[in-house]
């Protein structure tokens, strides 16, 4: 059957927008990592098909860039069906989303990224839409208005959040498939980083690879991102082939170090530890003190620094742990 979307993606595409898309999988096979996810989204794709049924509704959770909303036009790919994409700070009345709701056809997939950022009102017109396949909206005003019962055809809603536990639990419970994405390995990233490379025309050696990779916090957008800048690098200071050494050289002066924490993350760490003597604190003083919002700091920078073992959750706050103090240079 042939893909069919919504809006043209190569409609008016530059030149970079279309290496930009050419880097997202289109199918499972081409998909790197998250090989749990994958194995058992084959198996419930397979047997929605079997059946002539719509996917049950999904739910992909985990920190940001690590692939929710690629694997979503996976999905969509797999089941050979449109894909509508909205968000949930789009949507802020139920009119919303019942446009939204119109446009699909049978089998079609909506995707609804920052879901946990729905309005409430619109988050309960989903209650039946997704359980069963129909909305109810008044229409009129004052003494005429009158509720009309509108029938949806089956359809896949696909919701992506770094936040899981804003969920409601109403919500949460409509989804008959939970997934969560995890940080990805060196080793995964190496290969998206060869990928990506081989996409972008650069030559890479294995060693390049993977400095690139381990300077990535488990996440391959920010892989590309790191990519495309020791790309340049290599480019004007050297031969254009991207080594070990260039990779080094480049990602110390972007100030990664080589554990990937970046300037924010070197700064929450040095907070923690030198102005609190390591915590606990609060993770909104932290976040005022290194001039973050504080949900940028929970979704962006928390996750992996918790992660690799170098702060932990109390009940009091956040402490930065003996890894961290070694990591830094401190003494306890």
């Amino acid at each position: 059957m042939e893909e069919k979307r919504f809006v043209d993606p190569n409609a008016m595409q530059t030149p970079e927008e279309a290496i930009e898309k050419s880097l997202r999988p289109q199918r499972l096979a081409q998909y790197i990592g998250q090989e749990t996810v994958k194995e058992q989204l084959a198996i419930y794709i397979k047997a929605a098909q079997a059946r002539e049924e719509a996917l049950d509704h999904v739910l992909l959770f985990g920190p940001p860039g690590l692939g929710k909303t690629t694997m979503a036009f996976v999905i969509a790919n797999e089941l050979e069906v449109n894909l509508r994409q909205t968000s949930g700070p789009a949507i802020e009345k139920p009119g919303d989303l019942v446009a939204v709701l119109n446009e699909l056809e049978a089998g079609d997939v909506l995707f609804i990224d920052e879901i946990h950022r729905l309005p409430r009102v619109a988050e309960e017109l989903l209650y039946s839409a997704m359980e069963d396949f129909y909305v109810d909206i008044m229409v009129g005003q004052g003494e005429s208005a009158h509720p009309v019962h509108f029938p949806l055809p089956p359809f896949t809603l696909i919701g992506a959040t770094t936040r899981a536990g804003m969920l409601s639990e109403p919500l949460r419970a409509r989804f008959g498939i939970i997934n969560h994405m995890e940080y990805y390995t060196n080793d995964e990233l190496q290969e998206v980083v060869k990928r990506s490379a081989e996409i972008f025309n650069v030559e890479i050696e294995e060693s390049g690879a993977f400095e690139i990779a381990r300077r990535s916090r488990g996440t391959p957008r920010i892989a590309n991102r790191l990519l495309k800048r020791v790309r340049d690098f290599a480019q004007i200071k050297s031969d254009g082939v991207i080594r070990q050494k260039q990779a080094d050289e480049a990602l110390t002066m972007l100030q990664v170090d080589r554990m990937g924490l970046d300037y924010v993350d070197q700064k929450l760490i040095r907070t923690l530890i030198k102005m609190y003597q390591g915590g606990p604190v609060g993770i909104g003083v932290l976040a005022v003190n290194i001039s973050e919002d504080r949900e940028t700091v929970e979704d962006m920078y928390e996750p992996y620094l918790i992660q690799i073992g170098f702060i932990r959750r109390t009940l009091r706050g956040r402490e930065a742990t003996a890894a961290a103090y070694q990591h830094f240079g401190y003494e306890r």
